[in-house]
């Protein structure tokens, strides 16, 4: 597969998937994206890659999924981001990125959007256990610090008594494209 230009005046999406069980439904989040008018690129954590459909992703977006550094001289699949979407996204993802460390493209990335300013919305993935962990709540009040804005990922039932991951919650967080109705929140 190779790397296409995103369409004239699309903006483009990073979505981020780190390595939870949830990750298997990545794929309604990139269709939510896409009825939105954003173009979606795929990086993952290399763990991640077991959790998802990568040929479901990659039909869905026309585009490979990155999972490793580029080398030299090798074009860039994919455009700047516009925004990037991180979902799910893991404690120990939440805590590398909040400590600056960048030992996995996917961190790298997120720590290279931060530093050029563009919007990330997120939508942890972390149990109640690893949560309770002081190490995350002061990661969390860093990465809020940076600007980045966190969706809770279990605010709908889906009808049932499970909760169900609200992939949706995460572009909310986003700006819309333009000639779209923004549904995000303000602030």
């Amino acid at each position: 597969m190779t790397a296409q230009a995103a369409g004239p005046g699309k903006p483009f999406l990073y979505v981020v998937v780190c390595a939870a069980g949830v990750a298997s439904g990545v794929t309604e989040l990139i269709a939510a994206a896409q009825e939105r008018d954003w173009e979606v690129g795929v990086l993952a954590t290399p763990l991640a890659l077991g959790f998802f459909d990568t040929a479901a992703v990659e039909a869905r977006t026309g585009r490979v999924i990155r999972s490793a550094w580029r080398l030299p001289g090798e074009p860039r699949p994919f455009p700047p981001p516009d925004a990037v979407a991180v979902a799910p996204a893991t404690f120990n993802t939440l805590n590398k990125w909040a400590a600056g460390i960048s030992d996995t493209l996917a961190l790298g990335t997120l720590n290279e959007a931060y530093g050029l300013g563009v919007p990330i919305g997120v939508l942890p993935c972390v149990g109640e256990t690893l949560a309770a962990h002081p190490a995350y709540a002061a990661s969390l009040r860093r990465l809020r610090g940076m600007g980045v804005r966190f969706a809770d990922p279990y605010g709908a039932t889906g009808g049932t008594d499970r909760p169900v991951f609200g992939w949706e919650g995460v572009l909310d967080l986003l700006p819309q494209p333009p000639g779209r109705g923004s549904t995000g929140r303000s602030g």
